[in-house]
């Protein structure tokens, strides 16, 4: 949605045009500007007005981070440009917290400078001049000076120098990777360069021709294709602290008296102070900022600047109230000081150490250079710039009296306080006055449908968006949009009785909603690339060859046969006996994932053991596919309830979700409604990461199941976690007759003896609920659908149960923990499943920080949530010793107010610590892991989990999942003992956690934590013997060919090819020799890990048309295919072939090319020969054709003739 057209109209309104023109003129630049008076849900459309109309960059500062996103997102929707519209993002740490930046942070902050800087006087493009946004301790923050801020061009044609432009790409920051995925990262392959700028929103590809610009092209950094040319770009620093002046920080860091530190503190400073003298870029290097460039190293090197110092002489500086401006900068100098104090007197920070910030002294001097605007009402502060108090000109008098120059030109819009009833006639009413009423609603539909009862003769423009060159609406119309904006407003002149030119409703006015929420909108991410699933194999890692077992893989390595030379994947097994895996047969090896932490034993080559192995956990997979399908198959014959398409009021409760749903959200939401509609029971399970929209899903099924009258039971896991859906589902369906319980112990006995009552009459309709719903004394009237949060968290008796409900009723289950794709294609058909992949826009990664226990950093963690408005969760996971914990924050933190919650209490003082702090009532909840599963909590974004090093993998991923649900920057901060030596699986475990911190992590984090808890829990039986026995991926597989066996249901896969290499894990893999050169050269893909991860995918490829797609991926990314890597892809074609056609081998003897076939004993063989060569032998069981000198003849005679027997064999008619 953009409301840029609305615009247009502003220019018919003379306060407006007198208060533009002033600007231009510069008449209201003065010291003595009086306030403006601007409504402030006008302002985001004022900014971008001016934006337009003047042409001129715009600073508008705010004192508060949220009100800095909140308006940002709002001018994108006013603006005629949204990309032009960028918000400076505060730093993530306090001043003096040695916290390392998101990338999201950085990128961020370097896209608002780069915008300021290419607007400068040298900017020829033809682009609307920025409309930076920026908060208190944004503009104080210290940066780099301007001077440094150079932007390289790029164009098609132009010369230049691959070794400069690499080496001053690695200066401005760039860091080299294999595969560019992020902002910031470049890779060079021969004569291509794919490089990330982060003053962009996608990655360049740039192929040279010598040392000329051949083709410029943007590309995907998930799919790694291109996919679209351009003819220049730009490239702005990739950090804030270039590497070229790490040097000069060290040589100022080193200056400071370390030596009275602590020894631990000073060992680190030394650490960094080693890679900053190398110029090595580190997680946390911008807690150095201050001595990059403060000092003069030479002529060129200016002192730390700020925001301001980027400003063009034209720009426009806006504030929106000044006065809280000088309050929270106050604050965080105040705070900034007191935590300084505390870090010296501790021994964490050395005296002499500088302030990464500007004061408030310093900000008002440079504003006062700046002559800025206050949007708001009150006078600033005499004390304030130049100490003098506001006064209007006597120029600048409004015809009505008003005090201020814009206050009578936007006035609020009218407010119905959610008696929508009292709406239509006031809107018909205006529309008849000859007004334009625009109302920007996430109900636009239903607004439509009250309208058209109201006055079916009012005609109404219902549309969706607008485009930037749309002309605005005519007089007397009304328009509605769907979106959002925080409230609306009207236009109007500024004479006292003149009628509104425009009105624009939101929500807020016409349902009481407040709240503003969070517009998504699609940016970039770090997308999975194509080899990703592959990456997790290293060098030394167990890996399982479904022919020889057990082994550790050792590497890449070449090898030279007949004068052929071949790269060949090396696994090592028992007695040190060596494996060369031919590249072709890359997808026979699979990394060992088991079911605990154990190591497995290797394998022996040529020993019986493996084959005996396998045999025993086909058999074991044969009966769990039996136990599986038993079930399904009761489903299938039992008569289930159908229920009806959506009414009109299940699109009510949808479109008041208030955020956008993600696609993986709608296709899991539309798939449980066909279930549903179905006239069999559904049994669905919904997967999903923390915090991806899973009980929406379940809401809007249960409020479809009460639509038709039916009954529903949710079943969570915890009691904390009923509450929490209590509340969700309550708020949403609040405006329905739609009576919902609460069973668990929050209630007491005579409220869960009423809620039997209700239940059995059916007077409740929906029951949420603990495993008490599953007692023998819960009896529903009409039971319709049950949806199970967390299913592998209940006992064996409440499964038994729950599957004797999957024969009877709908059946919905969420799940965070993840589903291997292998194991999702075993169950497909089994049972059905949906997976949310994709996080919500505007979601961060969390901070995730490992570090010993440490007093100082819980209270900066603690100060710095508290700062931003947010709460903070402190899990320690000791009822014994909860107390005293919170005494030491209490004294830590005086006036922090601190609470605790652990499932020892009763329930009613556990219901009312959990509702307090959903209130905002207290600020820190120091409690148990009680708070682990599903909790949403927006405000909550920080979390300290003292003695993480206790915890597993899946337990800390699900604690870190409590934090970061809205589009603020989230920490998770894992403490551990001083002084205590951790066991390695602790240590693997916190990395694992802290290095898994990007979205949607769950499904890489911890295949052995997650996937196989998951997975056995899944499988209904605990399958962990056979999972040793060989490994997750080989038992999934069989499990899956098991199912398919059973059930007489492969057709279920969609080609012969994909049925051939994945339902047969267990037959013998398809031998290849032919005399040509097959592999990746390494001057072609330098990185033997990417190399390998490359010949993993393309060994699994299962079809010619997958084989041609990744011919022409190779040459986009890499370039021009090298005649190995062409013989490689023509080799996996003919293994296709030959695997289509029932050939065994395909191999070069005494001159000849021979392929053995027990499939030609089904074969017209006559027929086959007459359609070869003369020259080529069609026998019983083999096929021999002479080996031409030249290669090409050979290799098109092979393939035509493997093309010829799969047709034959498959098709003898044909």
């Amino acid at each position: 949605m953009n409301l840029s057209p609305l615009l247009k109209l502003f220019n018919q309104i003379s306060g407006y045009n007198t208060f533009a023109d002033a600007l231009h003129s510069g008449q209201l630049l003065a010291p003595d500007s009086p306030p403006l008076g601007v409504l402030t849900a006008a302002r985001p459309a004022l900014l971008a007005a001016l934006q337009l109309d003047l042409q001129r960059p715009i600073l508008f500062i705010t004192a508060r981070a949220e009100r800095a996103r909140i308006f940002t997102e709002q001018i994108q929707l006013w603006s005629q440009d949204p990309t032009s519209v960028h918000r400076l993002p505060d730093p993530d740490a306090l001043p003096h917290e040695k916290v390392p930046w998101g990338s999201e942070t950085i990128q961020g902050r370097l896209n608002a400078l780069s915008a300021l800087v290419q607007h400068g006087p040298d900017d020829d493009d033809d682009q609307l001049p920025p409309i930076v946004v920026v908060s208190a301790r944004g503009l104080m923050h210290h940066t780099m000076p301007p001077a440094e801020f150079t932007i390289e061009r790029y164009k098609v044609g132009q010369r230049i120098r691959l070794n400069e432009v690499i080496g001053q790409w690695v200066q401005m920051g760039y860091q080299p990777e294999e595969v560019v995925e992020v902002p910031g990262s470049f890779s060079r392959r021969g004569g291509i360069l794919d490089v990330y700028p982060t003053n962009a929103t996608a990655p360049v590809r740039i192929e040279l021709f010598g040392d000329e610009i051949d083709s410029l092209r943007q590309f995907d950094p998930a799919t790694q294709r291109s996919d679209q040319r351009i003819n220049a770009f730009r490239l702005a620093p990739a950090t804030e602290t270039l590497p070229r002046r790490a040097e000069h920080a060290a040589t100022q860091v080193n200056r400071c008296n370390l030596i009275e530190l602590q020894t631990s503190t000073r060992l680190s400073f030394e650490e960094d102070i080693a890679k900053l003298s190398t110029g090595t870029t580190f997680k946390g290097i911008e807690y150095y900022i201050p001595f990059f460039y403060n000092g003069h190293v030479d002529e060129t090197t200016k002192n730390n600047s700020s925001v301001l110092d980027y400003l063009p002489d034209n720009a426009l500086v806006f504030l929106d109230d000044p006065n809280e401006l000088s309050s929270v900068i106050d604050e965080v100098e105040v705070q900034a000081r007191t935590l300084k104090r505390d870090l010296i007197d501790v021994g964490d920070l050395p005296d002499q150490w500088p302030d990464s910030y500007f004061g408030w002294s310093h900000l008002t001097q440079a504003l006062a250079q700046r002559h800025p605007l206050n949007l708001g009402f009150t006078a600033i502060n005499e004390h304030y710039i130049n100490g003098n108090t506001p006064h209007r000109s006597n120029g600048d008098s409004n015809t009505d009296g008003s005090p201020y120059i814009l206050q009578s030109t936007f006035v609020p819009a009218p407010a119905f306080g959610g008696q929508v009833k009292n709406v239509m006639p006031q809107v018909v009413e205006r529309k008849k006055h000859g007004e334009r009423v625009v109302m920007v609603s996430r109900q636009s539909a239903r607004l439509t449908t009250l309208l058209d009862e109201f006055d079916p003769d009012t005609s109404v423009a219902a549309i969706t968006s607008l485009d930037a060159e749309d002309p605005p609406p005519p007089p007397g119309t009304i328009t509605l949009l769907k979106g959002m904006v925080i409230e609306g407003w009207s236009l109007k002149e500024p004479k006292a009785g003149s009628k509104p030119l425009i009105t624009v409703m939101s929500d807020s006015e016409l349902f009481g909603w407040k709240k503003p929420t969070t517009i998504r909108r699609p940016k970039p991410r770090k997308g999975i690339t194509p080899e990703t699933f592959f990456a997790d194999v290293n060098p030394g890692d167990f890996v399982v060859h479904i022919e020889h077992g057990i082994g550790r893989y050792v590497g890449l390595v070449k090898l030279d046969f007949d004068s052929i030379e071949r790269e060949y994947l090396t696994v090592e097994y028992a007695n040190a006996d060596k494996l060369y895996v031919p590249i072709h047969q890359a997808d026979r090896l699979a990394r060992y994932i088991g079911p605990d932490e154990q190591n497995p034993s290797l394998n022996r080559l040529g020993s019986a053991d493996w084959n005996t192995v396998k045999r025993r956990a086909k058999k074991a997979v044969e009966d769990i596919a039996k136990e599986l399908l038993e079930v399904y198959a009761k489903r299938e014959v039992v008569s289930g309830y159908a229920f009806s398409p959506d009414a009109e009021w299940q699109k009510e409760v949808e479109d008041s979700f208030p955020y956008v749903e993600t696609d993986d959200q709608l296709r899991a939401i539309a798939e449980v409604k066909k279930d549903m509609e179905q006239p069999k029971p559904m049994d669905r399970l919904i997967c999903g990461d923390v915090g991806y929209g899973k009980t929406e899903v379940a809401l809007r099924a249960a409020f479809k199941a009460v639509m038709d009258g039916k009954q529903v039971a949710v079943l969570t896991p915890t009691t904390v976690l009923a509450q929490q859906h209590f509340q969700t589902f309550t708020e949403r369906l609040s405006s329905y007759p739609v009576k919902i319980e609460l069973l668990s112990r929050f209630r007491t006995k005579q409220q869960q003896d009423q809620t039997l009552i209700n239940l059995a009459t059916g007077t409740a309709d929906i029951v949420i609920g603990t495993h008490r719903l599953l007692q023998e004394d819960v009896g529903f009237k009409n039971l319709g659908l049950v949806v199970i949060d967390e299913e592998q968290r209940f006992g064996v008796k409440q499964k038994e149960r729950l599957k004797m409900l999957r024969t009877e009723v709908d059946v919905l289950t969420l799940t965070a923990t993840p589903i291997p794709r292998t194991l999702h294609m075993s169950l497909s058909g089994v049972r059905d499943l949906s997976t949310i992949d994709t996080p919500p826009e505007e979601r961060l990664p969390v901070q995730t920080v490992v570090t010993t226990y440490d007093e100082p950093l819980i209270k900066k963690a603690i100060m710095r949530e508290l700062d931003r408005g947010g709460q903070i969760f402190y899990v320690y996971n000791r009822v014994q010793g909860i107390e005293q914990k919170a005494n030491r924050i209490r004294n830590l933190l005086p006036d922090v107010r601190v609470e605790v919650a652990h499932g020892q209490m009763s329930p009613r003082q556990l219901e009312r610590i959990m509702v307090g702090f959903v209130a905002g009532e207290f600020d820190v909840l120091v409690s148990t892991t009680i708070i682990e599963s599903g909790l949403d909590m927006p405000n909550v974004n920080t979390i300290i989990i003292d003695r993480a090093d206790r915890m597993g993998l899946a337990q800390l991923y699900q604690l870190r999942g409590r934090v970061g649900r809205g589009a603020v920057q989230a920490y998770a901060y894992l403490l551990t003992p001083k002084h205590h030596q951790l066991n390695p699986d602790a240590i693997k475990r916190l990395e694992a956690i802290a290095e898994a911190s990007d979205l949607g992590a769950g499904f890489r984090i911890a295949m052995r934590d997650l996937e196989i808890r998951g997975a056995g829990e899944l499988l209904g039986a605990k399958q962990h013997g056979q999972i040793a026995a060989v490994g997750f991926d080989l038992y999934t597989r069989l499990l899956t060919q098991a199912i398919r066996e059973i059930s007489g249901e492969d057709s279920r896969l969609v080609t012969r090819e994909e049925a051939t290499a994945y339902l047969n894990p267990l037959s013998e893999g398809l031998q290849l020799n032919l005399p040509i050169p097959a592999f990746v050269p390494e001057d072609y893909l330098p990185e033997e890990k990417l190399r390998f991860r490359l010949y993993r995918r393309l060994a699994g490829i299962s079809t010619i048309r997958g084989i041609d797609e990744m011919a022409g991926e190779l040459e986009d990314r890499f370039g021009e295919l090298p005649e190995p890597v062409a013989n490689l892809l023509y080799q996996l074609k003919l293994k296709i072939l030959a695997l289509d056609a029932g050939v065994q081998s395909v191999v070069t003897e005494t001159g000849q090319i021979v392929i053995r076939a027990e499939s030609l004993e089904d074969i017209d063989r006559d027929g086959l020969a007459r359609r070869l060569s003369p020259a080529t032998q069609v026998n019983r069981r083999q096929i021999m054709m002479p080996l031409h000198p030249n290669a090409q003849v050979w290799q098109t005679e092979l393939e035509k003739t493997l093309r010829l027997m799969g047709r034959m064999l498959h098709d003898p008619a044909g």
